[in-house]
């Protein structure tokens, strides 16, 4: 198909990922990204005013359907009068400050793709539940012994990920650190705090398998790869209550969903002080990138030929 993909951030690392997968299967896939920072927070209204006529004048080019990705870069997908949409939300566009308009523009969409149920059960309307696959060739387990080398972690403390930016707030780096501080209490040797801060994606695998754990503490997500990532590796999960997590790790050893600050560090200290692995990957194969590409395929296909 020859595809129309509109995005906010084009440097996104699933999106791109995404781009390539489909490019790869022989489709045609054009981007038109809204111009500025990547950051939505961070671009003038004036960005957006130049991005909805540049959307309109390209969805008269000869394409098959327009992909909205993310749901800023809805409303001019569902006011062009050329093409079918399919609009993709990607968790924290329905979840957060303009949810409402995600929710306006996604009853004008042909086909919605949402991350989790939760997001689903927002809506009202069909969709289709697709998480954003992960590279299971490239999240796999490794020896933790050699990647702490790798990294110059110590042997001698439990070392638990925190796989983003402490800067960013959704995520409540500041929470991390209260069940860090409650788990330490409960363990016979140190605990120490790792952060992912610049950290290229594909060395993201190195640092999940050095850790005894990954430490999630978002205030709200959708269906974060980064747990999924973890999953892939083998790597035990402590998680906030957001989301699709509950669902996800509900079978997961050694993983832990709660909204009580007081289970999590409990959670997290029985885990580290275990010292196993969990059996996420097995869970996780069914989400891998090519079974998220076969099913992209049929909704596009299902926009472009409804029943």
């Amino acid at each position: 198909m020859r595809v129309l993909s509109l995005v906010t951030n084009s440097h996104s690392r699933f999106y791109r990922q995404q781009c390539d997968g489909l490019r790869a299967r022989g489709h045609t896939v054009d981007t038109v990204a809204v111009p500025g920072r990547s950051k939505e927070s961070a671009r003038s209204p004036w960005a957006y005013a130049k991005y909805y006529p540049r959307v309109i004048a390209a969805s008269f080019g000869e394409y098959d359907l327009l992909h909205a990705n993310y749901g800023l870069s809805a409303p001019p997908a569902v006011i062009q009068p050329s093409l079918p949409v399919v609009l993709s939300l990607w968790g924290s566009d329905l979840m957060g400050t303009y949810g409402w308009l995600s929710q306006c523009c996604a009853r004008f969409a042909e086909e919605v793709i949402v991350m989790s149920p939760e997001m689903a059960a927002r809506l009202g309307r069909p969709t289709h539940v697709i998480p954003h696959g992960i590279d299971l060739d490239l999240f796999q387990p490794l020896p933790q012994s050699a990647a702490r080398r790798e990294l110059g972690w110590s042997d001698d403390a439990y070392q638990v990920l925190f796989p983003y930016r402490p800067s960013r707030p959704v995520k409540n780096f500041e929470r991390a650190e209260r069940v860090i501080e409650s788990a330490r209490e409960r363990v016979d040797r140190p605990i120490e705090l790792q952060v992912a801060v610049d950290v290229e994606h594909n060395r993201m695998p190195v640092l999940m398998n050095a850790a005894d754990a990954v430490l999630l503490t978002s205030n709200r997500e959708g269906s974060p790869n980064t747990v999924k990532e973890a999953m892939a590796c083998n790597v035990p999960v402590i998680a906030t209550d957001v989301g699709d997590l509950a669902e996800r790790l509900k079978s997961v050893a050694h993983s832990t969903v709660s909204d009580d600050d007081a289970t999590l560090a409990a959670a997290l200290a029985a885990t580290v002080s275990a010292g196993e692995r969990s059996d996420g990957r097995e869970v996780i194969a069914e989400i891998g990138l090519q079974r998220q590409l076969d099913r992209l395929e049929s909704v596009f296909e299902r926009a472009v030929n409804p029943s």
